[in-house]
Order: structure tokens, then sequence, then C-alpha cells
């Protein structure tokens, strides 16, 4: 006797979902043995092949079918929320609002994410299980769910994406006025990678008691005529540290910048009780040494939370495609209508409202310079 399917049944635990493998995990297909056939052929002759796949096909090659909930609340009762302070090679640090837990992922996660450096960052909003032998309850937990993300600050790692922190309303872009000396494309280049991840940037100018001939001062209203919040602190002398609490009370941020600009010792003053470690820059090199090595969520006394992150002497923004770049250089968006082509790059057409502008002095030369390398580097999105 042949059953009949239940009508209006529903298969419980979710949907199937087709995900890719990476491409690592394929084997090559393409032959590359023809000498040692040739000499195996008695009569030295190889029959060349009709038809040659560069890619596989075989069965690792094709995609694989994982089962998604529908509802995250779907059968995750048991399951615990908490807030991810830090990534420690294979682990979480998850903090639930009592206590940080050793979280390992839920490899489905990884398989879902496969063009992420890692399914789960700093800040993410998670859903964890906290195993249990017996009587005895395990420390270690599972990742098993991560909550939709905003405000995300991304960057091209190898050929996958490194989201470098997420759930952040600010991004503290740190420069110094020397020790090492600002870089202002680096600025550019972090302005770019916030505002497309729908974070708004700060640029704080530190160290400016060594600014001796003004120009970091000028370099900081430079940013302040367009309209960006700024700031010039010293984390020595207590300069503008007042202003960097009110700016990071009750907010999600993140600092950022180059090695050596002070990024902890500013925590460190901003927070009473913090004791991030701190270097000095090289004095012959002018180069900041890494004492940060990896991002770490600190929940500030003050309200919100920050993320200090380690530094880093460029910023890869491969990710924004090239015809974003406009938008995220604010002096440029009200001349863009003007220019003679509608897809013009701003870079080597005639009849350039941007370019105009910037013979006009509307737009300083040293941002536009800034774009047209930036726009120009190799291997960026078109």
């Amino acid at each position: 006797m042949v059953m009949g399917k239940k009508k209006g049944g529903k298969k419980k635990g979710g949907k199937k979902v087709r995900v890719t493998f990476r491409r690592n995990r394929s084997s090559k297909v393409r032959d590359k043995t023809w000498t040692d056939q040739a000499h195996q052929s008695q009569d030295n002759e190889v029959d060349a092949v009709e038809s040659e796949q560069v890619r596989a096909k075989g069965d690792l090659s094709r995609q694989r079918t994982i089962i998604v909930h529908d509802d995250p609340t779907l059968s995750r009762a048991h399951l615990h929320t908490g807030t991810v302070l830090a990534m420690r090679g294979l682990y979480a640090d998850v903090d639930d609002g009592q206590q940080i837990h050793a979280c390992t992922i839920r490899r489905v996660l990884r398989t879902q994410q496969i063009e992420e450096r890692n399914p789960v960052t700093v800040g993410d909003r998670v859903r964890f299980s906290m195993g249990s032998s017996g009587d005895v309850d395990l420390r270690e937990g599972v990742i098993e769910h991560v909550e939709p993300r905003h405000g995300q600050l991304r960057r091209k790692s190898g050929r996958r994406i490194h989201t470098v922190v997420a759930n952040v309303d600010q991004a503290i872009i740190v420069t110094s006025a020397g020790q090492p000396a600002p870089k202002p494309q680096l600025i550019d280049r972090y302005i770019i990678a916030a505002l497309a991840g729908e974070i708004a940037p700060i640029i704080c100018m530190n160290k400016i008691d060594l600014d001796v001939d003004g120009r970091a001062e000028e370099l900081l209203l430079r940013y302040a005529h367009l309209g960006y919040d700024t700031l010039s602190t010293c984390a020595t002398t207590g300069q503008g540290i007042e202003k960097l609490r009110n700016l990071l009370k009750d907010k999600e941020s993140v600092v950022v910048g180059q090695s050596g600009v002070g990024k902890s010792s500013l925590l460190n003053a901003a927070e009473s009780g913090l004791t991030l470690r701190t270097s000095s820059v090289g004095i012959q090199n002018q180069k900041g040494r890494h004492t940060t090595t990896t991002a770490s969520l600190i929940r500030l006394k003050l309200g919100g939370y920050v993320v200090d992150t380690p530094g880093i002497r460029s910023f890869d923004i491969s990710l924004v495609p090239r015809s974003d770049y406009e938008a995220h250089f604010v002096e440029f968006v009200e001349h863009i209508a003007n220019c003679r082509y509608p897809d013009c790059t701003h870079t080597h057409e005639d009849e350039c409202a941007v370019k105009a502008a910037v013979a006009q002095g509307l737009i300083h030369p040293a941002r536009y310079e800034s774009y047209v390398d930036i726009f120009e580097e190799p291997g960026i999105t078109p």
C-alpha cells in the first residue's frame, strides 16, 4: 500500500538553499602529464584531447545544499544572545551582558558566508548555544546565527571580503600632526569606506602639540570646511579629550588609522581605567609599531562602545565600485551634473565641471589629486 503525502505538509527545520563550494576545494581536471604519457607511449605519440576544461566540473565543484531557517527565532528558544568582543583565531569572545564566552562558529555559517574571510566579526550580534555533559556545563559555546548587520567597515583581503567591524554608527579616523606624518590619501580612503558602509566619518588630528608650522591644523580645517566633524587632540596634555568623550558617549564607534598615531593612547585618556598597550614611533623610519594586533570591542562607562583596530599603512577600498567614488567626495557632488559627459570620470575628459571647479579654487587641488590617484589605482572595480 502506497502511503499518500500529507496534504499541506511542510518539512520542518527550514528551507533548502544552494551554496557554492570554495574554489580551492576543487581539484584541477586539466592534465599536465603530457611528457610522461609520451614516454609511456610505444610510438612516442600522444593523441590530443578533443576537449579540455580549465574549470573543474567534479562533485566538489558543484553546489552544496544546506538547510536555512526562515525565522531566526525558529527552534532557537534555547539560544543565548550576545555581542562579539574579539576574534581570536577560530574562537570568538561573546559577551551576553553577564559574562564572556569563548565560542566556535557553526560550520554552516562559514558555508553560507563563502566570500567572507570570517563569517563573524567584532560588533556582530549573535545567537549561540552552550553545550553540557551531564550535570557539567561546558564553557565553550557555538555561534548558531548572526543577526543582520548595519554600519560595516569592509575591505578586500586577497580574494575574500574582510569585515573589520559591524554595527557601528561612526568611525573616528585618527591621524597625527607628526611621528608619523599625516597621510591625507589614507584619510580619504577611510572616508570612502566609511560612507560606503553607512558609517559617519570623524577626522581626529592627534599629537597636535607637534604641529609647529600649522600644516596639520590646515589639513584638519580642509575637512571641517567639507562638513565633517573634526577635533584636535593630544593624549599627553589632554587637549580635545573631553570633546572626544562627548563624541563617543552613547554611540557605537570604531577607531581607525595608521600605526603609531596614538589610537590606543587616546582611548586610555578618554576612558579611565583602560590599559591598552601603547608604544613609541621608530625614530629613523617614523613608522608606528603594531601594538594592537586584533580588533576588540570596549564597552564604555560613559555609554556605548568603541572598537579599537590594528594600525595599518594602507586601506584597500576595491570593494567600492569606482563609479561611486565621486559621490564620496562630497565637494564634487554639486558640480557633477554640469559635466559634458554623463559618465565623466573627472580625470581626463574635456569640459569637466569638477576639473573646472578645481581651477576656480572651489575644490582643493590636494583633494582632487587624491581622488585621481585612488581612481586610477589598478585592480579597482569599474
